[in-house]
């Protein structure tokens, strides 16, 4: 793109322009070089209209209600005057790397509502569930003046983990069974949680909905909490017949409060950013090693000492940067 181009795309982005949005979420995902550096000079020009957003997380195992609790809560919210994107990471196939991008479809009404923006993105080969560029993609959402922003993840391995330290609040939703819900849900992904929503909170499902919540706050009391001082809090809800959507954006929001008073959200971005930092510097320098012909070469037959056992891991990456660097 032509520095005209992306002074251009910046502008509609800022203006709120949802197709401006969207080609810049396909240009900071695109894997070409050059897409690359106009990405980079694009988002390094909107990121004083970036941080203004309330981030959540949201992440449950599949079948937990998670595309339906989103789209009635994001209704909710757009009501409220709010305006809200979701970020939706879908699982890659390993054998095709292709997905299925079907949040749109599951989040029908959402999607046609003027104040909500809907991206479906494909977590490709990137661990933990989320997409690689999920962080920019959040940046751009925010300089278009998206006030609310959500992502909702694969809700399987380390999704838990990646996504609680790219938001401000972390959401795990959990559905109510036929008895022991806790032994589903990962110890790890309890202790990120900052609320936790059990949903499917009616019909004959009541009954257990109210159970599961005496469960989940009797274990998120033997835990540690994230904060001192905020405990995380547990509540049923209902997608269907949208009970307690409202007390659970209440709920949200008063947290987001409290951690900005008291320095608590200031520090957890600090935190955030400095590891996004480090991860993209490991990116980096193994971009930089297989682009290199000798290093390349060199990280071949280092690799295969790994794999014959002849090798620690360890010793192997010093070897490899050792080689690089005098390449």
């Amino acid at each position: 793109m032509t520095d005209t181009h992306l002074r251009d795309l910046a502008l509609q982005i800022r203006a709120g322009d949802r197709r401006a949005l969207a080609r810049a979420i396909t240009l900071v995902e695109s894997k070409r070089p050059s897409d690359a550096s106009d990405a980079e000079v694009l988002l390094t020009g909107l990121l004083p209209q970036t941080g203004n957003a309330c981030r959540l997380g949201i992440s449950g195992a599949p079948g937990a209600g998670k595309s339906s609790f989103i789209e009635v809560f994001g209704k909710h919210l757009t009501g409220l005057g709010h305006k809200v994107a979701v970020l939706a990471v879908d699982p890659s196939s390993q054998r095709s790397g292709g997905s299925i991008l079907g949040d749109k479809t599951r989040m029908a009404s959402l999607s046609r509502d003027p104040a909500a923006f809907i991206r479906p993105s494909p977590a490709g080969p990137t661990l933990g569930g989320v997409a690689r560029r999920t962080r920019e993609a959040m940046l751009l959402t925010e300089a278009a003046g998206f006030d609310v922003v959500i992502i909702e993840t694969v809700g399987v391995g380390q999704s838990e983990t990646a996504v609680s330290e790219m938001v401000d609040i972390f959401v795990l939703l959990a559905s109510p069974g036929g008895g022991d819900e806790l032994q589903g849900i990962k110890r790890g992904a309890m202790e990120l949680a900052d609320l936790v929503l059990v949903t499917k909170a009616d019909g004959d499902l009541a009954a257990a909905a109210r159970r599961a919540v005496a469960d989940y706050r009797m274990a998120l009391h033997l835990m540690r909490p994230k904060y001192p001082s905020i405990a995380p809090a547990v509540m049923a809800v209902s997608a269907h017949e949208g009970f307690a959507i409202a007390e659970a954006w209440a709920t949200l929001n008063s947290l987001h409060d409290k951690l900005s008073q008291n320095g608590h959200l200031l520090q957890l971005r600090q935190e955030q950013a400095r590891g996004w930092f480090w991860s993209e510097v490991q990116s980096v320098l193994t971009e930089r090693i297989l682009s290199d012909p000798r290093s390349a070469e060199a990280a071949k037959r280092i690799e295969a000492d790994v794999l014959g056992s002849r090798l620690l891991p360890h010793a192997a990456a010093r070897n490899l940067v050792e080689a690089f660097q005098h390449s």
